[in-house]
Order: structure tokens, then C-alpha cells, then sequence
């Protein structure tokens, strides 16, 4: 509690303070007692009230976050052309009041869930966008008051800015920024440029009324039922179709990497065949060098040789048919 609202508490016990004086006053009167020591507290207390009443009226204690108007009698125009800082201040007593405004950052809503704005029920912004669809828009605005150009606030708007100012300048922004736009690019690729512009617009639109626009909050976008079916239907259709192109690729690389396969097998298959026959034609290729080589070395003496080695070392007598000629030469050591 401040010192101006504590005089103005004081002032009003003192007052019921003559009240109560008096009605003593007219007990005592009733009683036939003496009034001159009541008379007397109900002057000074009159006197102690009147006092208190004037100067409580005087002063004025404004918080941190508030100016104020003075509103006076005793100047030509109706008020003074500086309004009050934050503090304790005096005025003149019943010939100037002072009319506090908050400078602190207020928000304005406007959205369709009863209870989140200033109005009750949808207050959302109905626009149109570029190719013709509707879109509801829920938004705030976060602004303040110029402190530096309080005056002209009061005397063109008084405490009626926001409806008269804030609401149609905000609302009127962001249909015309919407109408810029297609539904596609408000909701993806320009919804940023989309906010900016709207922002851009206010800031412009309030500066105007001597108020200051602080922030911008685009908070929700919301289509017609049919535009809304509309897209449901788009987008499940796109997924149709990237899964049935995700099926054909995966056939596609289902193939290729069967074909790829038979392909390695034929491959491999040539080759071993081709080792196959390699083999052959080397292995035949020797036995033929083998056979020419061996053909060369044959003689009659190294064939006798070859056959007695194949006879048994036990065999004493070889009888052989009558007429075949001796295979064996003469193993007698000439003479």
C-alpha cells in the first residue's frame, strides 16, 4: 500500500469518526446532557477529516509499469501537456484527477477456443487466400503503449485502443497479407514470409495510433471441412502412390539382382568350362610330347631289357611253342 492510499483509508475512518461524534452528539441532546465538549471533537474531527480528504486527493502514486493524465481544471485545454512518471506526484486537490495507463506489454487474442481471447466464443479471422480458400486463423498481437506519445493516445482514444485500434487494425492486416498468398504456401514453404507481412502491416497500422507493436504470434491455421477432406484425400492418394513406386522399384531391384545372379552363374559356369577344356587340351598336349618322347627312346635292346624285367627272378626254364623264334638273344659271353 502506497502513502496516497493509506491517507485516503485514514481520511474515511476519520470521517466515520464524525459520524459517530455526531450521533453521540444527539444521544447526549436526547439525555438533556451538556453538547459544548461534543460540539467541540465534532469540529475538530470535521476540521482533522477535511484535512486528510484534501491532501489524499492531491496526491497520486503511480506504479512502475504506469503514466498518467492529468486531467485539470485549471488549464485552457482540460489537461497538462506532460503526463506523469511512475512515483509519487500532487496535484491540485478537486480541480485535477489523474487518468493512469499501463505501459507494460498487453496481448489481444483472437482465437476460436471459448476462453483463450478477449471475446467469448470463435473469434478466429475468416480470410481468403490467393487461389479463392478459406482459412481460419488464430493470432495474437503483443503490443504496448508509446509513453512518449501518451497525450494523443488520450485524447484520440482514451481507454477504448484496443477495440477500436488493436482489433481492426490486427484483423485487417492479416486478411490482406492472406489474400497474397495460396493455401499451399501459407501452410509450408511461405508461412514465415506470411507472419512478416502481417507484423509488417500492424507495426505500421498501430505506430499510427501512437501504440507500439511488440511481437506477432501466428498461433493456429484451420481450412473448410471440404478443402480439409479435400486434402485428406490428396494426401492419402500421394501415399498410394509413393508405395505403389516403392513396390515397382523394389521389383525392379528384385530383378536386376536375380539377373545379376544368373548372370554370375552363366559366367561361372563358361569359365569352368572353359578350365574344363583347358585341362584337357594340356593334359593331351603332354601325353602326346610323352608318347613322342617315349616313341623316340624305344630300341630293341631296351625292350629286351624291359622284358626280363618283367620276368619272374624264380623262372630256371621258358618252354615255348614249336616254330616261335627265340625272343632272347645269346646271353653267352662271346668267345
Amino acid at each position: 500500500m502506497n502513502i496516497a492510499s493509506a491517507l485516503k483509508g485514514l481520511a474515511t475512518v476519520s470521517w466515520l469518526l464524525v459520524i459517530g461524534i455526531i450521533v453521540l452528539a444527539v444521544y447526549r441532546a436526547s439525555r438533556a446532557k451538556p453538547l459544548k465538549r461534543a460540539v467541540w471533537m465534532v469540529l475538530g474531527t470535521v476540521i482533522f477529516s477535511l484535512v486528510l480528504t484534501t491532501v489524499s486527493a492531491g496526491l497520486v502514486f503511480l506504479q512502475a509499469d504506469q503514466y498518467g493524465i492529468v486531467i485539470s481544471a485549471l488549464q485552457p485545454t482540460g489537461y497538462r501537456t506532460q503526463p506523469l512518471s511512475p512515483g509519487l506526484h500532487w496535484v491540485v486537490p478537486f480541480l485535477e484527477n489523474v487518468q493512469p495507463y499501463s505501459i507494460a506489454k498487453q496481448t489481444y487474442t483472437m482465437a476460436s477456443t471459448t476462453g483463450e481471447g478477449q471475446v467469448v466464443g470463435d473469434d478466429s479471422i475468416q480470410a481468403r487466400t490467393k487461389d479463392g480458400q478459406q482459412v481460419f486463423i488464430d493470432a495474437s498481437v503483443i503490443y504496448s503503449i508509446d509513453p512518449l506519445h501518451l497525450i494523443d493516445l488520450h485524447i484520440t482514444w482514451q481507454d477504448r485502443f484496443e477495440d477500436l485500434v488493436v482489433r481492426p487494425v490486427a484483423r485487417s492486416a492479416i486478411r490482406d497479407a492472406v489474400s497474397q498468398f495460396g493455401v499451399e504456401e501459407i501452410v509450408s514453404t511461405k508461412r514465415a514470409e506470411l507472419e512478416q507481412t502481417i507484423f509488417d502491416t500492424i507495426k505500421q497500422g498501430l505506430a499510427a495510433n501512437n501504440l507500439m507493436m511488440d511481437d506477432f504470434l501466428l498461433r493456429n491455421i484451420r481450412f473448410s471441412d471440404e478443402y480439409a477432406a479435400a486434402v485428406e484425400q490428396k494426401q492419402i492418394a500421394e501415399q498410394l502412390a509413393l508405395q505403389a513406386q516403392f513396390v515397382v522399384q523394389q521389383r525392379k531391384q528384385e530383378a536386376e539382382q536375380a539377373r545379376q545372379v544368373a548372370q554370375g552363374t552363366a559366367d561361372a559356369a563358361v569359365i569352368s568350362a572353359q578350365g574344363a577344356a583347358q585341362a584337357i587340351l594340356l593334359t593331351a598336349q603332354a601325353q602326346a610330347q610323352a608318347n613322342e618322347i617315349l616313341a623316340k627312346s624305344l630300341t630293341p635292346d631296351l625292350l629286351t631289357y624291359t622284358y626280363i624285367l618283367k620276368i619272374a627272378p624264380n623262372v630256371q626254364v621258358m618252354y615255348l611253342p614249336s616254330g616261335t623264334p627265340l625272343l632272347l638273344p645269346s646271353l653267352t659271353p662271346p668267345q
